[in-house]
């Protein structure tokens, strides 16, 4: 029953933007700010990817996460040539440290960017307990994001999974993509994760409702994604499709260097 209320409420949403009612990404980014503000509940910290939370119940599903997308960064910088020492790794949108606890180790400082501060406190007590590395949190806003840009600084390897399809809007990852090209380092890398759409009405970006939705709004082609990595000047390197994992379907992985 929960399902189906949850579908027919996708339904009407979906239909309500069909028809020229969608609301401004103004609008859709407060929403956001509201329901990450908003912490403590089991479906908030499975969607920000806290060790625990229930969505990672069955097995060591979490630890898995971060190993497979570290070994997709490996087979991508080989691909491209990419042999350097990281130095400063960031990651937008680090939730609770899947992937931190294993880009970490490889780095001198690790970066996390997120809207959450007590998010933030568990993601640096996760790389803590793994690594000796210099953990960096950096508060971000979801309705003001570029306002951080100074405080990170440069870095050679920019990380962002699980993130692009809670943002407000298609348009709104174009705002995410420039922070990246300004913060990363020349020839540095960028591994950027979205939700690829199949041009139906069930998967193109819902662009309202963002609490019933919160992984559903944002969805890209992957040629649209790839012409957008270009357009704010990182060079699109490769793409990976995952069409289904543990936790979701149609994932895409997009690598991307920045000039020298």
């Amino acid at each position: 029953m929960r399902q189906a209320g949850s579908r027919a409420e996708d339904l009407v949403q979906r239909v309500l933007t069909r028809v020229g009612l969608s609301q401004s990404e103004s609008r859709i980014a407060a929403d956001a700010q509201d329901y990450w503000a908003s912490t403590g509940s089991a479906s908030w910290k499975a969607n920000s990817h806290w060790r625990g939370a229930h969505v990672f119940d069955d097995g060591d599903l979490w630890h898995e996460i971060g190993k497979r997308h570290l070994e997709m960064f490996d087979r991508g910088a080989r691909g491209v040539g990419f042999d350097r020492p990281l130095g400063r790794v960031v990651e937008w949108g680090c939730g609770g440290g899947a992937n931190a606890v294993h880009f970490a180790p490889r780095a001198a400082e690790f970066v996390g960017v997120d809207v959450v501060p007590e998010t933030l406190e568990e993601c640096a007590r996760q790389v803590t307990a793994h690594c000796d590395t210099p953990f960096t949190p950096v508060l971000a806003e979801v309705t003001r994001p570029e306002r951080v840009v100074e405080e990170i600084g440069t870095c050679d390897l920019f990380l962002c999974f699980y993130l692009f399809e809670l943002i407000p809007t298609p348009e709104y990852g174009e705002r995410l993509l420039r922070i990246a090209s300004r913060v990363l380092a020349p020839g540095g890398l960028a591994l950027i994760q979205v939700k690829y759409h199949e041009g139906d009405f069930w998967t193109r970006p819902r662009r309202r409702g963002y609490r019933t939705s919160v992984a559903g709004m944002t969805t890209y082609s992957v040629p649209e994604f790839w012409q957008l990595v270009a357009k704010c000047g990182l060079r699109p390197e490769n793409v990976v499709l995952v069409p289904e994992n543990e936790l979701d379907r149609r994932y895409a992985y997009f690598l991307a260097s920045k000039g020298e």
